[in-house]
């Protein structure tokens, strides 16, 4: 069986080290769709505290599911950004290659804990408007579509040929 990528470098007439630049330049416009989506979820998660009625909405009951939510929300913000911060640190050091790898590994990190911040998101937010066990289902459903889309359509496609 030919190794993972042996096509691609077929296909196309480029040196390793412009491979790892476009790869790294494609995690980037990845990761900037990311980047949006968990800084519009951080920043409402971070406010809501504020808000006078919070108490009354989330209760006791409650608190630990917000706490929750932020901690892998928080989680998801620092390892969809790490790639930059490490690009910077590593800047001219000809550590590409190794900088694509371990970037790859931090934007599937924080896809995971960005998936779960919404699937947690959600809960939490259909549990203050309904059920307990409405949020359940919802989030439920929610996290099969994730599993669906996310990982299980992508790894059909890249076994099928």
């Amino acid at each position: 069986m030919a190794a993972e990528g042996d096509d691609d470098r077929k296909m196309r007439d480029e040196t390793p080290v412009e491979r790892a630049d476009r790869n790294y330049t494609e995690l980037l416009q990845e990761l900037r769709v990311a980047q949006t989506g968990v800084q519009i979820l951080f920043a409402f998660l971070l406010t809501i505290p504020f808000q006078q009625r919070f108490g009354q909405m989330v209760g006791a009951g409650l608190r630990q599911e917000y706490l929750a939510t932020l901690l892998v929300t928080t989680a998801a913000t620092a390892l969809l950004i790490a790639p930059v911060s490490m690009h910077r640190i590593l800047f001219r050091q000809g550590l590409k290659p190794q900088l694509v790898t371990m970037a790859d590994g931090f934007a599937k990190a924080g896809l995971a804990c960005l998936a779960l911040a919404v699937l947690l998101a959600v809960f939490l937010t259909v549990s203050v408007v309904s059920a307990r066990d409405t949020a359940f289902w919802f989030a439920g459903g929610l996290g099969l579509l994730f599993a669906v889309t996310w990982i299980v359509i992508p790894i059909w496609l890249r076994t099928r040929d």
